[in-house]
């Protein structure tokens, strides 16, 4: 079967024992690298990216049997992620008791070290400028710029309102065109 497979296939095959192992397995193939990609531009690290989406994962797992279908599948996935996304960041704050610069400064240095954007230097430019955004900016901006989403799935997975996400969008845009261009 193919990525393709609906999520009401999916969900069929999840709620009967005998095929839920393949359930999860389709889940998988469809949505981890999306998944992963989201945490990864929040985290920015590889490894803690691994470990958070394996977290998702595992708790995906745990609270399908419960999932309703008020919701898409897609989204109510993408608000675990999200949740765990920003505990994460809050307990890497709290750890050391620093202050969130000094977290968006680590971010950076992990960015500069990093593989995934090879040497390209716009895409290098536009992460740095996204990690002096406040985490909930930076993700509405992600959701909108790198996943295309709709202000209304982004509504109901960060449960705020349409024109909160737009203003939020908005000064995003603008922290980012400031940087970028005090930055040249």
């Amino acid at each position: 079967m193919s990525a393709s497979v609906s999520d009401t296939e999916i969900l069929s095959k999840f709620q009967d024992e005998r095929t839920r192992n393949e359930a999860f397995n389709l889940l998988l193939k469809k949505y981890q690298q999306k998944i992963y990609w989201h945490v990864r531009r929040m985290v920015i690290d590889h490894d803690d990216a691994d470990d958070l989406v394996q977290d998702i994962f595992v708790k995906i797992w745990k609270n399908l049997p419960g999932f309703r279908s008020d919701a898409q599948l897609y989204t109510w996935m993408y608000r675990i992620a999200t949740n765990e996304c920003i505990t994460f960041l809050n307990k890497k704050k709290q750890k050391n008791n620093i202050p969130l610069d000094d977290v968006s400064y680590e971010l950076a240095d992990t960015l500069a070290d990093s593989s995934y954007l090879s040497g390209d230097k716009i895409q290098l430019k536009l992460q740095r400028a996204l990690l002096t955004l406040p985490d909930k900016q930076r993700l509405v901006f992600n959701m909108k710029y790198y996943d295309d989403m709709k202000y209304e799935e982004m509504s109901e997975v960060l449960g705020t309102s349409v024109g909160a996400l737009k203003a939020s969008f908005h000064l995003a845009v603008k922290k980012i065109e400031a940087y970028l261009t005090s930055n040249d």
